[in-house]
């Protein structure tokens, strides 16, 4: 989702032209690639916590700053003060997946609930209410609304219940529904009609798979935690409008339809996970296997098409981290061997090849993705997804243990 990481301005080069660089010397000598099966539980957490550590040495700001964070390091002419809702909300998932690692993970409950109090300081009320893009007054001059970023803070807030059971975190994300609800679109002389916007403007003009699909999975997971209809009938529409005017093959969906009905075909990893995340919560609330069945094809041919040449390498590391999440929440209900091997085999590859070892930060090329780039900067939103990848691999590599898929509560 390009545009999402230009609004951010965190790409500077698309994805399909990226600017190869030299992993230097220091870091290929430091690291041997591993076979994905010899790297145990243990490795995995341990690398997660020297992520998670690094992240919070070099980009978390402390609590005299409200606990945010900088958008990358080292700052550069034009950065904002702190970081935009997204890079922030994915601190605040790493933290969440952080307190999941087998045997240490109390150790971080602490952080995870202070980032969810810091998530609320871009809430903006008014007749529009939303999570807005940047801080609002008086912390910040404010931002657009965009749907997608309201849809992940809600699932976040689903991930916390689920790990807490406090009853805020289920309230907060039931309050975001009313949000990613009015990016509806019902225009019905439009291509295609449906879909959702992808922020709340009237220069708005296209309608986003991301947003349609998160949105779907939010609204799934409430009503396998509610039990309340409206839930499911938003995200069966909202699931069925992506799979019916946006898929372009099994496992992989343009990225946005325009109002005159043309659509951009940009293709990304996150869009693939986010169907193959809202058909596996709807399966699960509803016991239906015609959603688990569309997850399983769109699993094995997004991961047939990913893993091909260097394509997932390329990929944004944020997206391929909610990739990944789809594809284990999958696993839990219907295992495949595939799911795991591709997935440790990327974490292997990028901890052996991006991280700096020096610092314990990674980099990518510009668009998130790719090579080790010695000049570019570390970034909040990708540090957070290697935390994610490597916290989430601890659980779903632990001896005797399943990944879970989301346990609803009643």
């Amino acid at each position: 989702m390009l545009r999402s990481l230009l609004r951010h301005a965190t790409v500077t080069a698309v994805c399909s032209g990226l600017l190869w660089s030299a992993v230097p010397a220091s870091a290929q000598s430091s690291h041997h690639t591993r076979h994905p099966h010899t790297v145990p539980s243990a490795r995995w957490a341990d690398r997660a916590t020297d992520a998670y550590r690094a992240l919070q040495a070099n980009l978390y700001q402390g609590p005299d700053a409200h606990g945010l964070y900088l958008e990358r390091t080292p700052r550069r002419a034009g950065d904002p003060e702190h970081s935009y809702l997204w890079p922030m909300r994915e601190a605040t998932a790493a933290a969440v997946d952080m307190q999941r690692l087998p045997n240490t993970g109390q150790d971080y409950r602490r952080d995870a609930a202070e980032r969810f109090d810091t998530v609320e300081l871009y809430f903006g009320s008014g007749d529009r209410p939303g999570y807005q893009s940047y801080l609002p007054a008086p912390l910040g001059s404010g931002g657009d609304v965009y749907y997608d970023d309201n849809a992940v803070v809600g699932l976040s807030e689903l991930d916390q219940y689920e790990v807490t059971g406090g009853n805020t975190f289920l309230n907060r994300a039931e309050q975001v529904m009313p949000i990613v609800t009015r990016a509806w679109d019902d225009d019905s002389t439009k291509a295609c009609p449906g879909g959702m916007d992808w922020f709340d403007s009237p220069n708005n003009n296209i309608r986003a798979t991301n947003v349609t699909s998160l949105s779907a999975e939010l609204a799934a997971r409430l009503y396998e935690d509610t039990h309340n209809s409206v839930y499911l009938d938003a995200a069966e529409k909202w699931y069925g409008w992506v799979y019916s005017c946006m898929r372009q093959a099994p496992g992989l969906y343009v990225n946005d339809r325009a109002d005159d009905g043309s659509t951009d075909p940009t293709l990304w990893s996150y869009n693939s996970g986010s169907m193959i995340g809202a058909a596996v919560a709807l399966y699960r609330g509803t016991g239906n296997t015609d959603y688990l069945n569309k997850a399983v094809e769109d699993a094995r041919a997004s991961l047939a098409y990913w893993t091909q040449d260097s394509r997932l390498h390329d990929q944004p590391a944020i997206f391929n981290a909610f990739y990944f999440k789809a594809l284990l929440a999958l696993d839990a209900v219907r295992p495949d061997p595939a799911y795991l091997r591709a997935i440790t085999t990327y974490a292997d590859s990028a901890y052996a090849t991006n991280r700096d070892a020096a610092t314990g930060l990674f980099r990518f090329q510009p668009s998130g993705g790719g090579d080790y780039d010695p000049a570019a900067p570390a970034e909040t939103l990708e540090q957070s997804a290697m935390v994610q990848i490597f916290a989430t691999l601890a659980r779903a590599t632990q001896q005797g243990h399943h990944q879970p898929g989301h346990r609803p509560r009643s």
